[in-house]
């Protein structure tokens, strides 16, 4: 990678990936692909150039990549599992309407393509334990099925045109820096927040409850370190299964508590969320992952926890 167009470059992923790219290609390197409403702002505005640049218009991506003669394209851009349940018509147009018109520039400009995938694409049919890398995929919300719609069309871009797309299946991201934005796994990043204010937690999924989920910092490693994989070792492409953690509230409201013994949680169920919840695996057998490209997580749970409560008590600025 020498020039990198990150669309989608103020959301939940971007915002941190736009920053960690730039440290190691470059502010100059990356440019910021942002929409009208969501504009970067500090240091993601004044470290790199950024571009408006909006997914659903086709023009937009091709004008920014031969501006900056961009050779890579992190295409971040989707609304978030409950968000898109709420609006699954433009769901569908970011999340495959928008990945088309981004490959076929990439097709035409000969850009290599990053594209995430979810935990989401998988349903109720799916193993649930360590689930497999090459599975059953039934989705059964708009943002699992852009998801596995996704990593068809890039395959088919790979194998049609020779397009260098390649991607994760992203688990639950809990990060410090960027606030929850309407996923249905947001609920292990507001359990922090509530430590660090001294809030009753009220927590809107079960007891129960497990899913894959990952520290920011690792997720970020995965994109980046995919993308500069040896292509010759990969016989998968789109999408690798990727773990790092795997609970459920209890586990991560006693791990809390360990360093914060005064926290308290409640349980107020939301139903939409229990129900795209019961519909993912509980955990993901990265084993594939782990022998075509070395992928290996860093952080387990207690380290995690850790780091989140020194920084938020940082960002937010309480004492301990």
């Amino acid at each position: 990678m020498k020039n990198i167009l990150v669309i989608g470059s103020t959301g939940q992923i971007g915002s941190e990936l736009t920053m960690k790219l730039r440290d190691i290609y470059g502010n100059d390197n990356v440019v910021c692909g942002y929409i009208p409403g969501a504009e970067p702002k500090g240091a993601l505005l004044e470290s790199g150039p950024a571009e408006i640049v909006d997914i659903t218009n086709p023009d937009h991506i091709a004008a920014a990549v031969k501006k900056y003669n961009v050779d890579t394209i992190y295409n971040l851009a989707a609304l978030l599992s409950a968000t898109a349940e709420a609006r699954p018509q433009l769901a569908w147009a970011i999340g495959v309407g928008g990945l088309y018109n981004t490959l076929e520039v990439a097709r035409e400009c000969g850009c290599a393509v990053f594209t995430p995938s979810s935990i989401g694409s998988f349903g109720k049919a799916t193993p649930r334990v360590k689930t497999p890398q090459d599975t059953i995929q039934r989705p059964e919300t708009i943002y699992g099925v852009t998801k596995v719609t996704g990593e068809m069309l890039s395959d088919y871009y790979t194998k049609r045109f020779g397009v260098d797309t390649r991607s994760v299946r992203f688990p639950g991201l809990i990060s410090y820096t960027t606030p929850p934005g309407g996923g249905t796994t947001d609920y292990a990043v507001d359990i922090y927040y509530s430590a660090v204010r001294g809030e009753k937690f009220k927590c809107p999924l079960k007891p129960g409850t497990f899913m894959d989920m990952m520290y920011m910092p690792d997720a970020l490693r995965a994109a980046i370190e995919i993308m500069e994989a040896d292509p010759s070792r990969l016989v998968h492409r789109n999408s690798f299964n990727i773990a790092s953690l795997s609970f459920d509230p209890e586990i991560i409201y006693n791990k809390i508590k360990e360093y914060v013994p005064d926290l308290e949680m409640e349980y107020v169920l939301d139903p939409l969320r229990q129900q795209i919840a019961d519909s993912w695996p509980d955990s993901l057998d990265d084993t594939c992952a782990r022998e075509e490209w070395d992928w290996k997580p860093q952080y387990d749970l207690d380290a995690m926890t850790k780091d989140m409560l020194v920084n938020l008590r940082k960002k937010l600025l309480v004492t301990a």
